[in-house]
């Protein structure tokens, strides 16, 4: 029989140390049954020993099932990414006796296959005597709040994407009101760096411009309050950009859920808007002052009723209206307009064409009175509304003047016609004893027997009846051409035959006062494209003139010559002068020099006018100079020259005239009866043959059985004027193609023109020379060239 052992009854150290470990084994039950996490406990060897309830329905091992099995078949892990079989952190703890931390990669699969994405973290357990007896495994599921930080990463990855396209700043804050991003228009606006910026608290930023604390309240509350920011106005003179007014707008996102994280932060520069606005208040307040100040009427209405919604207070003194009564009334209502179809017709024409304007509105106030205005509207718009602005002047002053201006400027058109008619007078009546004069001088050259005295008398005669015929034409001259009625007859001419014509014309002058005339042209001709008789015309004023103010025996010098694209023509004198007080107005109207009452040389101040104008109508200029009294003066003309003629040729001689055939029947008509007497004894001296007639009627008598070759009619006849004698002529039988000649004192374009349409063949201003008449009988009355 076997000897049976007995035991050994413990020692007191180990039963403390047996009491020890129950004692730690049920504290580590408790606080392992009562945790929130799972927890595994497991022997040194890696069997578990338990496992509490979180535990079991993570793995889905039951703890009695679990207990003695290894650690690594109930707490089945991979690596999250790899998915690869790791160690886990209570093997390590086990074998290096260390507390191992949590790692968030690891995922688990349960005993039925599901897997959990779980943190884990392992202890080792010590006896008393400090030897690792077990470990402790900690884990907890995290699918749930892994999910919940990819959402809050996806969410932050869109709305990165949306920021950065934005073209106003924006900051996305997480729930602590940290930068998590910013998109370039924020580092534009702020010129911030990112460094600046990401990562940092939003009252951080800058230089705190940020830390208002009722901003940085509203945005706390967002998150759990779901409280949007709109609007939330900053002023702050900001460190790189000066002063700005900012407008800052808030909101969670996503904008609903417990798992919004995020806010977005806008930030909207209204600096400009604020300037602009202050400007439209500025203007808005110098505007009402205006309205308010303006001495014109200025009513503002409705442009869709037209009823009348402002007045201003010019507007109450001009009709007597208190501003209320205004309000809410049309324009006829207040006196505008003659009634209500006419007032509304206005406005719709101002809506149509968005303007209208009446310079004379007949207005009436509300005491009856008739005022006369200037009415303009137009419309626009006022904060997107459109409005009419009508602003209205009394003009009834300015009208009534007006009327007066208008009323003088008839009459002075009246007084012009009538000095144009009384020039036209004059010069007829200055022009008819003229004529008979001249005739009766000319008649006397004739005779065989004068004596010196006799010829002196005479040559004194007909050198005045001259000068008086060419005051008339003067006169005349400048009427036509201040009034534009003068029509340049511009051919291409050489220059050098005008000079020599002007030459010949003031001769007899310049040999009266015993003048030495110095002439210098050149020998290639100047070729000009010009009106000869107005050229001529210009040259002998010029020499007149010099002549007239030349003491006798002085001397006169004329130049002529081309300079580039001109031609220089120059009258100097050795006589008065010109004061520098005068020279200025030297070519003016009537100006003259001298206005003493000695006045031998003196004329009508018309000459040197003429001058200047002419010479303007041909694209040229004149100039006067002079070094003062008794210095001499100087003329010089500048015109413009063909510097390519078409044509070189030289002037083809003027055909000798031939004389009329003697014998030749002559009419004379004239209600003058010395001008019509002496001439018709001048015809018959010259070997023709001369009736005379008094009047209309009896110049038709005689012509009808006399059978004129031709007719010197005068204009201004009694009973029948001139012009119907010369219709009435060529009615007579045989005398459908006599000759007329116009012989009048009348010589205005409009005198010439209707001498033309009454079929007059020539038409002469008294008095003429003798000598042309003989010309006009030559040219007339010659027989046709028959040579081939």
């Amino acid at each position: 029989m076997p000897t049976v052992t007995e035991p050994e009854s413990p020692t007191p150290e180990g039963l403390q140390l047996a009491d020890a470990l129950l004692e730690q084994k049920e504290w580590l039950r408790i606080t392992l049954a009562t945790t929130a996490d799972a927890a595994i406990t497991a022997d040194a060897s890696g069997r578990v020993t338990s496992l509490n309830s979180v535990a079991e329905s993570l793995t889905g091992w039951r703890s009695d099932d679990a207990a003695g099995v290894l650690l690594v078949e109930v707490f089945k892990i991979v690596d999250a990414t790899s998915r690869n079989p790791i160690e886990g952190p209570a093997l390590r703890a086990l074998r290096e006796g260390v507390v191992v931390g949590l790692a968030n990669h690891t995922l688990l699969i349960a005993r039925d296959g599901t897997e959990w994405l779980v943190e884990d973290s392992a202890a080792p357990v010590r006896n008393p005597a400090g030897a690792i007896v077990g470990v402790v495994l900690i884990f907890r599921d995290i699918t749930e709040r892994r999910r919940r930080e990819q959402a809050a990463k996806q969410a932050l990855d869109f709305v990165k994407e949306i920021v950065t396209t934005l073209r106003e700043p924006f900051l996305v804050l997480d729930e602590g009101l940290r930068v998590r991003t910013a998109n370039d228009a924020y580092y534009r606006a702020f010129r911030v760096s990112g460094d600046e910026t990401v990562g940092r608290s939003l009252q951080e930023l800058g230089d705190g411009q940020w830390g208002i604390p009722a901003l940085l309240a509203l945005l706390t509350k967002q998150i759990p309050e779901e409280i949007d920011v709109h609007d939330f106005e900053v002023e702050r003179d900001f460190p790189e950009i000066g002063f700005r007014n900012m407008l800052l707008n808030a909101r969670r996102f996503p904008p609903e859920g417990e798992n919004s994280t995020l806010i977005l932060l806008a930030f909207k520069d209204i600096t400009d808007r604020k300037r602009s606005e202050a400007a439209v208040r500025g203007s808005e307040l110098r505007y009402r002052r205006l309205f308010q100040t303006a001495k014109d009427g200025i009513l503002i209405l409705d442009a869709d009723t037209g009823k009348i919604i402002d007045a201003n207070p010019f507007m109450s003194g001009l009709l007597g209206y208190e501003h209320d009564e205004f309000l809410g009334e049309e324009l006829w209502q207040i006196g505008l307009f003659k009634d209500k179809d006419e007032s509304r017709a206005a406005y719709r024409e101002l809506k149509e064409k968005a303007y209208i304007r009446y310079d004379h509105l007949p207005l009436k106030t509300k005491g009856g009175q008739e005022v006369e205005v200037e009415f303009v509207s137009n419309i626009y718009s006022v904060e997107g509304n459109l409005v009419a602005q009508c602003n209205i002047r009394d003009i009834t002053d300015r009208s009534r003047l007006e009327r007066k201006t208008h009323e003088q400027a008839t009459a002075l058109a009246d007084l012009h016609r009538r000095k144009d008619e009384f020039l036209a007078m004059l010069s007829h009546e200055l022009r008819n004893p003229l004529s008979p004069i001249l005739n009766a001088v000319q008649l006397l050259r004739l005779q065989d027997d004068e004596g010196s005295l006799q010829k002196e008398a005479r040559n004194v005669i007909e050198r005045q009846v001259g000068h008086m015929a060419r005051l008339v034409d003067d006169l005349l001259e400048i009427s036509r051409i201040t009034t534009g009625r003068v029509r340049l007859q511009q051919e291409r001419l050489d220059a050098r035959g005008i000079v020599e014509r002007a030459i010949e014309s003031a001769r007899p002058l310049i040999a009266r006062r015993r003048h030495e005339l110095t002439v210098a042209q050149p020998t290639e001709p100047i070729w000009l494209h010009a009106d000869s008789t107005r050229l001529e015309q210009v040259l002998v004023n010029l020499l007149n003139n010099a002549a007239k103010y030349t003491e006798e025996g002085g001397r006169i010098w004329l130049d002529v010559r081309q300079e580039g694209d001109e031609m220089v023509l120059s009258v100097t004198d050795s006589g008065d002068g010109i004061a520098a007080e005068v020279l200025p107005r030297v070519f003016d109207l009537f100006s003259q020099a001298d206005r003493s009452l000695d006045r031998s040389q003196g004329g009508l101040g018309i000459g040197l006018a003429l001058v200047q104008r002419l010479v303007e109508m041909h694209r040229g200029t004149v100039m006067a100079h002079s070094a003062g009294p008794g210095q001499g003066s100087e003329f010089v003309v500048r015109l413009p020259v063909l510097l390519s003629p078409e044509r070189k040729s030289k002037p083809i001689p003027a055909k000798p005239v031939d004389q009329a055939a003697p014998g030749s029947r002559i009419l004379v008509v004239d209600d003058n009866e010395d001008s019509a007497d002496m001439l018709a004894k001048l015809l018959e001296r010259s070997g023709h043959e001369a009736r005379t007639a008094y009047t209309g009627p009896e110049a038709l008598d005689i012509a009808a059985g006399y059978m004129p070759d031709l007719v010197l009619l005068d204009i201004g006849l009694p009973e029948i004027d001139g012009y119907e004698v010369a219709r009435r002529l060529r009615l007579i039988p045989g005398l459908e193609q006599i000759k007329i000649v116009a012989m009048t004192g009348y010589g205005q374009d409009t005198d010439i023109r209707l001498a033309q349409e009454a079929g007059f063949d020539s038409h002469q201003v008294k008095p003429i020379n003798f000598a042309r008449v003989l010309e006009l009988l030559a040219t007339m009355l010659s027989p046709p060239d028959t040579k081939a």
